[in-house]
């Protein structure tokens, strides 16, 4: 799929880090970009900074999505690429004991049920309300309808101690890549994932820097976060060669995670 004016995008995420980037990288080739996000004045402000179109939407709820994307394609038209990348994340053993009275607790409910939901369930939906409209659209010179793109995370292979539901809804996300890429293929609609290491995004930067820098020194090479822009990079790259289908791709600098 070739760049341009004539195409519409949908970033969920996209007011910062990673989603930022990759709305950025698309608005700078002429795409139509609208970034999708829960904060209404964090994201209006970041979509202006852009010159995107800014949709307000928690992607766990499936109706907000649906509103979200309406409003989008009200002022876009139906999006040709999908790049989601709304997640959160949440760090607890799945069963551990209190260190001062050595009683026995579990995963916080209700902290596995939001990291599922966000990262799983509200990937699931997001693509396939994308993927229902996109059914609608003319295909291209080559067949091509449409692209979704979605963001996992090395953890759905190398999870970390403390991050079972984390890594449960990355596994997810790449569980459902080849599947939706099969699902879709006779109307030529293709799906990959990227599972983006160690990144230099707001949530990382909240570590203090020791952690950083040990976390850092693990990476084969180069020996450093990667930028939120390497990441478009590649969604670039996958969104432009249209031969990219039913992918997992990892963007890591060979890193393997350690336990801890």
């Amino acid at each position: 799929m070739i760049l341009n004016s004539s195409i519409s995008a949908v970033v969920t995420g996209g007011t910062s880090g990673l989603g930022a980037a990759v709305a950025r990288m698309l608005v700078g080739h002429g795409v139509r970009v609208a970034v999708i996000g829960r904060n209404q004045d964090k994201g209006e402000a970041a979509a202006n900074q852009i010159g995107a179109l800014f949709c307000r939407a928690d992607v766990g709820n499936d109706e907000e999505i649906a509103r979200a994307l309406t409003r989008a394609r009200q002022a876009h038209g139906q999006e040709r690429i999908l790049v989601t990348c709304a997640g959160i994340s949440g760090s607890a053993k799945i069963a551990s004991r209190d260190r001062k009275t050595g009683e026995a607790r579990r995963f916080p409910p209700d902290l596995a049920h939001r990291i599922l939901r966000t990262n799983l369930e509200g990937t699931f939906n997001c693509v396939a309300q994308s993927a229902e409209g996109m059914l609608e659209l003319p295909a291209l010179d080559n067949g091509e309808r449409g692209v979704i793109i979605n963001t996992a995370s090395i953890a759905a292979s190398d999870g970390l101690a403390g991050q079972s539901a984390y890594a449960a809804s990355k596994a997810g996300v790449t569980g459902m890549t080849l599947a939706v890429a099969r699902d879709l293929s006779n109307d030529g609609i293709r799906c990959n994932s990227i599972l983006p290491g160690l990144f230099d995004t707001p949530l990382s930067q909240r570590a203090p820097q020791h952690a950083r820098d040990a976390l850092a020194a693990q990476v084969p090479f180069p020996k450093r976060f990667g930028l939120p822009d390497e990441f478009a990079q590649v969604v670039k790259a996958v969104i432009t060669c249209s031969y990219v289908n039913g992918e997992n791709i990892r963007l890591d600098g060979a890193i393997r995670l350690s336990p801890r």
